[in-house]
């Protein structure tokens, strides 16, 4: 299946060295070489990279790596090709408008019959049962919410995104991350990680590529930089295991809510 990787800070931030081992999964370390995307949220902007070739060596990937774009929301997945054949089309992640906002999506998992759910507003441009639920997610939120909720209603919102997961899952596997540029979800379907860094700062080395990074030269004493993965990225730090079924809402670094 395909692996997902997200990150949620407090400033704007690079996701270069988590990025550097992740890539190395596309077909080099590991299987998941049938396309690869990258999206960073920038303001109000989003700025998206994607290929359908591995990551491990897509000279797109290497530019991805090398260039340190700062931004708080980044949601990025390499594919292993299930359903929908390997075409551009088909990596994730998905973007769509809604509210004046780009809302991202990538998933992890295969859905047996989603395509028998109805679609009103939203269609897939692809042929993935991911891109599907993604549309079929954004057509619930709208028919729900005619307006963005406002700060008092962003719990009662947050659930109802954890309830429309838990339905989905109930399709088959359904591991994502979800963002709509200020928030970043991720629902455990099955298997999903996460570490939150702050100070003090160490160091931190990377499992699929022989890299090592200092965090403490690389930020300041107020940086909170989450990292969400499908498995850990770096094998000298201790990442958090989310439980099957449980929702998770970050917003600059911190865990803001936990539904199970």
């Amino acid at each position: 299946m395909c692996e997902l990787l997200g990150m949620s800070a407090n400033v704007p931030t690079d996701i270069c060295f988590s990025f550097a081992g992740l890539m190395q999964r596309g077909g080099k370390t590991g299987p998941h070489q049938d396309g690869w995307g990258v999206a960073f949220y920038e303001g109000k902007g989003c700025r998206i990279f994607q290929d359908h070739l591995p990551s491990f060596n897509s000279e797109i990937a290497k530019l991805v790596r090398k260039y340190p774009i700062k931004s708080r929301n980044v949601i990025c997945h390499i594919r292993k090709a299930n359903r929908g054949k390997i075409c551009l089309e088909n990596t994730h992640p998905f973007v769509r408008h809604l509210w004046g906002r780009n809302w991202c999506f990538a998933h992890n998992g295969q859905l047996k019959g989603i395509k028998k759910l109805a679609l009103k507003r939203f269609d897939p441009v692809g042929s993935t049962d991911s891109e599907y639920a993604f549309c079929w997610l954004l057509d619930q939120i709208t028919a729900r919410y005619t307006e963005p909720p406002n700060a008092r209603q962003q719990p009662k919102f947050w659930a109802y995104i954890e309830s429309l997961c838990l339905e989905l899952s109930q399709l088959g596997i359904f591991n994502i991350l979800f963002s709509d540029s200020k928030y970043l979800y991720a629902f455990c379907s099955t298997k999903l990680v996460w570490i939150t860094r702050r100070a003090p700062f160490g160091k931190a080395k990377l499992v699929d590529d022989d890299v090592e990074i200092d965090f403490h030269m690389e930020t300041t004493p107020h940086d909170v930089v989450t990292v969400i993965a499908t498995a850990p990225l770096t094998d000298n730090e201790a990442w958090f295991k989310a439980e099957k079924k449980e929702f998770l809402v970050f917003h600059q670094g911190e865990l803001l809510n936990k539904f199970q």
